[in-house]
């Protein structure tokens, strides 16, 4: 039995038995630094961390402007559109299932490290792109640098960082994330406008390409910072850890931090190597429901749903291109806004207090979305109108003139109005696959009507309330609940699953738009998102202000 140290002494003790004990009490000499000193490099460090999560949200919402050029360019349909979202999110699921152990093995940077260079390989391939594979498979491979960077950038800022900032800190993940998306909604719009002056339609292959900077500029970076602290004391490397400690915490609380972390890493010696048999052990399954519940109700109430297809889904409101496009801007800057204001209350009130008042505000807005779509209504026109007029120059006279037997006559839900304006092609004697199917979305945004306004006021609000909830939350409660010794593998499978479920939910949402609507996908979104509060008033428990070996204490025990 392993009894917690009283002493500030320090001894290394290896997490593994592959790692030669040294037990030598180190003699390192440190540079006294001030408190503010201190904060300020570990604000450094977590900023240049945090640098992989801007990546990850860029890569992640660029797609947003993507989608409509290149179903044209490729030829795609609804279901090849989903792959090619979600392709990026099944990256990163499989890099979920290794980067955790990866991390324990090689360290924290070595695997960032490996994340920017994918990160820049993926958007080169992408911007090259000769065909939908292509893309596909360049689009995977950006999906790896999502899921380590996603999993190991908090990971190691929440190793580095002092008890009483490590929310705050952990949470630069999340805001460079969303800082990372409103990036990419900006780059978008941008790029758009400039490609539309001068007349080329090759705008989405900049969108894709341009990450390589910042990418390349992380890996750079990276090089600069140290190991975690956590990771080369449970490495027996003393030393190293003892002097990283002294600039992130101070010289007067280094020794004591790094003992403390030396009784976790010995407790953690004494049950040998993890394995992850050991997550299914009866005394990780409190942390890992609800780990694993937060993984879910995060992607189930279809966050990247909105983010990767928020053109999309503002053109089903009727908006055009350019204003969908600079809707989206908004998106991206209340993401930002409100993720500063979760970074400066998540230590203060605390991780439950966000967790209510925000999933209690994505439960409004996204069953406020659903009752606009609900009541939404197709229609070409009123009585009387002819049809031709009505859907001007956009469409073949041929097909406009097939479709006058649908003028002024409502329809409940887009599926259905496409439904009998196929049937009215093909009675007019059109070829559907032709004539009728390339044109169907445009026919559906020119015959909806809808309170667009109530549809953007309610996404922005869902927007703002995810921000200050469930976005940083779940990332800083990850680096928080699991003990040191399974804490990669933990963290590696409750992304796992997250990332599993967001695949799910991108690539179903194409089809399931076509198929039932985008009112019923929005009240079963709505539905999980009640769930979501439930879950977090009576499972989810607060851990602010308490050290990570205090926290194992009180969950797992020692």
């Amino acid at each position: 039995m392993v009894t917690r140290p009283r002493c500030t002494e320090v001894r290394a003790t290896p997490l593994s038995p592959d790692v030669p004990e040294q037990g030598v009490t180190t003699t390192f000499p440190l540079t006294a630094m001030s408190d503010r000193k201190s904060a300020s490099y570990t604000l450094l460090v977590s900023l240049v961390v945090a640098l992989g999560g801007f990546l990850m949200g860029f890569d992640s919402a660029v797609i947003s402007g993507v989608v409509d050029p290149v179903r044209e360019q490729f030829g795609l349909d609804s279901g090849e559109i989903g792959w090619a979202v979600a392709c990026l999110t099944l990256g990163a699921t499989l890099a979920m299932a290794v980067a955790g152990p990866l991390a324990d093995r090689f360290g924290r940077r070595t695997v960032l490290l490996c994340t920017a260079l994918l990160f820049t390989v993926s958007a080169v391939a992408s911007a090259l792109a000769t065909s939908y594979q292509m893309l596909v498979w360049a689009r995977i491979i950006g999906g790896l640098g999502v899921g380590g960077a996603l999993l190991i950038a908090p990971i190691y800022i929440a190793e580095l960082a002092p008890p009483e900032r490590r929310g705050r800190l952990v949470s630069f993940n999340q805001l460079n994330i969303v800082l990372g998306f409103s990036a990419a909604f900006f780059s978008n719009y941008f790029l758009e406008k400039a490609f539309a002056e001068s007349g080329t339609a090759e705008a989405w292959r900049y969108m894709l390409g341009v990450e390589a900077v910042p990418a390349a500029a992380y890996f750079c970076l990276l090089l600069f910072v140290p190991r975690s602290p956590r990771w080369l004391a449970a490495a027996g490397r003393n030393d190293e850890a003892l002097a990283v400690l002294a600039r992130a915490v101070g010289e007067d609380r280094a020794g004591a931090a790094l003992t403390e972390v030396q009784y976790s890493v010995a407790a953690a010696t004494q049950r040998g190597k993890p394995s992850p048999t050991e997550l299914l052990a009866p005394r990780m399954r409190r942390v890992m429901f609800i780990g694993l519940g937060l993984g879910f109700f995060q992607q189930i109430t279809g966050i990247n749903a909105i983010f990767y297809y928020a053109t999309t889904i503002f053109g089903m409101t009727g908006a055009s291109r350019d204003v969908a496009l600079e809707q989206a801007i908004w998106v991206g800057l209340v993401n930002v806004v409100f993720t500063l204001i979760a970074m400066r209350l998540i230590d203060r009130l605390g991780r439950r207090p966000l967790l209510i008042v925000g999933t209690s505000m994505m439960a409004l807005a996204l069953l406020t979305n659903a009752w606009a779509f609900g009541a939404a209504e197709y229609r070409i026109g009123d009585p009387g109108a002819d049809a031709v007029a009505v859907l001007g120059d956009g469409f073949a006279p041929e097909l406009a003139a097939a479709l006058q037997p649908l003028v002024g006559v409502s329809h409940e839900s887009e599926p259905v109005f496409l439904a009998a304006a196929r049937q009215a092609a093909e009675t007019a004697g059109l070829d559907v696959a032709s004539d009728f199917a390339p044109k169907a979305q445009d026919l559906a945004k020119a015959s909806l009507h809808l309170d667009g306004t109530l549809v953007l006021i309610a996404i922005l609000a869902y927007i703002a309330a995810f921000a200050i909830s469930l976005g940083p939350v779940m990332w800083a409660m990850f680096s928080e609940i699991f003990p040191l010794r399974v804490r990669g593998l933990a963290i590696s499978a409750a992304g796992f699953f997250n990332s599993f479920v967001s695949f799910g939910v991108q690539q179903a949402f194409p089809y399931g738009i076509d198929t039932f609507g985008p009112g019923l996908i929005f009240l079963v979104f709505g539905v999980f998102a009640v769930l979501a509060l439930l879950f977090s008033v009576f499972v989810v428990p607060e851990t602010k202000g308490r050290s990570l070996e205090e926290l194992e204490a009180e969950l797992i025990g020692s």
